[in-house]
Formats: C-alpha cells, structure tokens, sequence
C-alpha cells in the first residue's frame, strides 16, 4: 500500500487513489488525523488476509492421489501393527484336482462260474482276506456229472480201441489178419482218441482242474462238484450267492480284490493339462483323512477329453499297506508345479480386497504407508504367489492391514497401481 501528500495540490494518494482534502489548518489537522485512522484500519485487513497457511509446516493430509497414509505415533501403536517382508524364492504351489478311490483293477477279480448248479456250501464272508487257490464255495452241477461221465466212456472205448489195435498188430505180424484190418482197428483206435481229447477239453472248459481229472482217471467215480477258487492273495469285497440257491453262467458271486495298491481317479480341467504328464510324482489327500498325505504316482493321462465337462481323465496308483483308502472314497489329487527361483511370495494375512482388487499395504516410512495393488498367483500354505506390484524385500503390514483399509476408505485413498 503507497501512501502520499501532495501540499501543494491538497490531495493524498493511497495505493494510487487520489483523495482530496481541505487547505485550511484546522480542516488539514482533522483531515490528517481521519486519513491516519483509515491507514491504521486498512494496515490491520492487510496483514490478517496476509497470515500464514496454517497448513504450512505440518504433515501432508492423505492424498488420493499419492496413495499415501500416514499416521501418527500413537495411531501406529493403537493398531498394533506387524510388518513382514516380501520373500524371493522357489515356491512349491499346486493345483487340486477332484477324485474317488477305486480298487486296482489288475489286482480286481469277479469270481463266477462257467457252468450252471446249485450252491452246496459257501466258505467265506464279505471282508474276510483269502489267499491264492483258497475255496470260496462249492456248486453242484448235473451238467459237470454228465461231463465227467462222458469223458469216463470216452476214456474206456479208447482203452478197448487201444487194446484191439495190439491184437491186430500181434496177429497180422503172424500172418494171421490182413493188414486192412489192421489198417481199420488203428482208425478205430484213433476215433477213440480223439473222443478222449475232446471230453477232457470239455472238462478244461468247464474249469475242472488236471487234479480232479487225474482223480477221475484213478477213482472213476462221478462228483459233479464245481469248486469257487480265489485267483491271487486278496479281500472279499463282494458276496452275492447265498446256499442252496440255482446259479447260471452271467452271475457274479464274489468280488477279489487286492488292495495293498489302490487307484485314484480324478478329472483335470482343460486349462490345467499341461501340468500333468505320466510318472509324475503327487499327493493325494482324502475327506476321511484331511490331516494326512498320501503319496502315489501318475501311472495314466487320458488321451482325450470328455466333450461334455472338458476334463482329462488322471488316475494315480497309491500304496495302500495299511488298507486306509478304501474304494468310493473321495480324495483330491494334488499336483505341484515348479517354479522359477525368483519367484516372490507374501503372506496371505497382508492382502485385502480393494476397489480396484487386491492390494497391500507396503511400509514408506515410519508411520508412512502406501496401499498398492498387487497380481496374485498360486496359494502355498500360509503364502501366496505375487505376480506384480511389489518387489523382494519390501515391508508389507501383516496383522493389522484391515484397520488399515478402513483408515484408507475413510481418507477416500486410491492404491497405487
């Protein structure tokens, strides 16, 4: 503000506006004395719309553009903050998959009967372990017995057959016959030959076995009983004949199977197959048993997908020693891919959930924190894979980051991308 007098012209110039005034004495005096009020009051407006920023000198307010929260010391002690830093190195991530347990069919055996009879005694029991060639039930069939009967006839004109054929031989050697009849007892005794042949194949057919063979050779007795044998060491797992019940040829009477392998099958969605490949090592982890691992090998990849559900068929052969994972059982299989040692990893209670995703909350400073969004990938446990947003060694607020977010909210801060 300039303030000037001009005597000469009576006038006083204030910031440029000419103002005049009276040339007598008195007048000038009370002229002087009102223009010195008007400065003092002009000053003071002056210097108050001239004070300092009260903002000036103190902490920048959050900003929504900085990304930035800041809080004071006793805020940071209130929230009980923890910081943990962004880790850099292999981790082990894996992919689960949906499957049920089922008996190692090359180990899996239904027991049936190729003959039909009547069941005379059954032995064993659902559950129960049986071994190699133990007898599981006993039919009695009239088919068999007329099987067996035949092959006795059979066996008795070839041993006629045999011994006219000698005679014949004996007696043309001592001129005694002529040599077409013995040319027609060696017919005779090969017809009854091959009648042998084919009762004793019929018998084979039917599943009778070179031992009660070699006993209808020696007893030539009649017992038309069909024997149910277990075909390896294994478990009863299914019983569906009951005693004294007519059988035929399409039942299934028993279930053998061994279970110290079993398989799991599972289906792999399309966008996962190429993690998958045959020999590959995995765990498996059941429903029954959510604390424990079993550990088993990828023995087949499916060919083709299923055009309905787009999965691949995955079956994996498990140890079962201690016959905990029984068939029907449901399971997950789990399969781990590599990683690259640079990978970067974060733990899972530092994420929240931002407008923009997910983010965390990385450490600027004392009390200075910056909400910035982050690419996830794989969960491992308490960790999980970061794709992008932060770098190794970065602190990150763990426990406390959800106070945080609503600090954030409050302030209306935008993470930085």
């Amino acid at each position: 503000m300039r303030v000037g007098f001009e005597e000469g012209l009576g006038t006083v110039m204030v910031d440029g506006i000419r103002l005049r005034r009276s040339t007598s004495g008195a007048s000038a005096r009370r002229l002087s004395a009102s223009f010195l009020i008007c400065l003092m009051l002009i000053g003071i407006v002056a210097c108050e719309s001239k004070q300092p920023d009260p903002s000036v000198g103190k902490p920048d307010a959050p900003s929504a553009q900085s990304g930035l929260l800041r809080l004071t010391p006793e805020e940071s002690s209130r929230m009980e903050l923890e910081l943990a830093p962004v880790g850099q190195g292999q981790l082990r991530t894996h992919r689960e998959f949906p499957a049920t347990v089922q008996a190692n069919e090359n180990e899996l055996a239904e027991v049936t009967t190729l003959i039909r009879g009547r069941v005379v005694k059954v032995h064993v029991d659902v559950g129960q372990d049986v071994k190699k060639g133990a007898l599981l039930a006993v039919l009695h069939s009239m088919d068999l017995g007329v099987a067996e009967g035949d092959y006795l006839k059979a066996a008795a004109r070839l041993h006629e057959a045999e011994l006219a054929h000698a005679r014949a031989k004996e007696l043309y050697e001592n001129k005694a016959v002529s040599l077409a009849e013995l040319l027609r007892r060696e017919a005779a005794m090969r017809t009854a030959q091959a009648e042998a042949r084919e009762t004793k194949n019929r018998l084979e057919l039917l599943g009778v076995t070179p031992d009660e063979i070699d006993r209808l050779d020696r007893e030539h007795t009649i017992k038309a009983d069909v024997p149910l044998r277990a075909p390896f060491d294994g478990r009863i797992i299914m019983r569906n004949i009951t005693r004294g019940e007519v059988v035929e040829t399409h039942q299934k009477f028993f279930t053998v199977a061994n279970l110290t392998d079993v398989w799991v099958v599972g289906n792999v969605p399309e966008k996962d197959v190429r993690f998958i490949r045959k020999d590959q090592k995995v765990d498996v982890v059941l429903a029954a048993y959510p604390h424990a691992i079993f550990s088993g090998t990828i023995t087949y990849v499916g060919d083709t997908l299923d055009p309905a559900t787009r999965t691949m068929r995955l079956r994996v052969t498990v140890p079962n020693p201690d016959r905990l994972l029984k068939p029907e059982m449901f399971a997950a299989i789990r399969v781990y891919a590599a990683s690259s040692p640079d990978e970067l990893s974060l733990p899972i209670e530092a994420v929240q959930s931002g407008p923009a995703g997910t983010m965390v909350f990385v450490q600027r400073g004392p009390g200075e924190f910056e909400a910035r969004a982050v690419k996830l990938g794989d969960e491992q446990g308490d960790l999980v894979q970061v794709l992008g947003g932060v770098r190794a060694g970065e602190l990150v607020v763990t426990k406390g980051s959800f106070a945080l977010k609503s600090e954030m909210e409050r302030h209306k801060i935008e993470p930085t991308p």
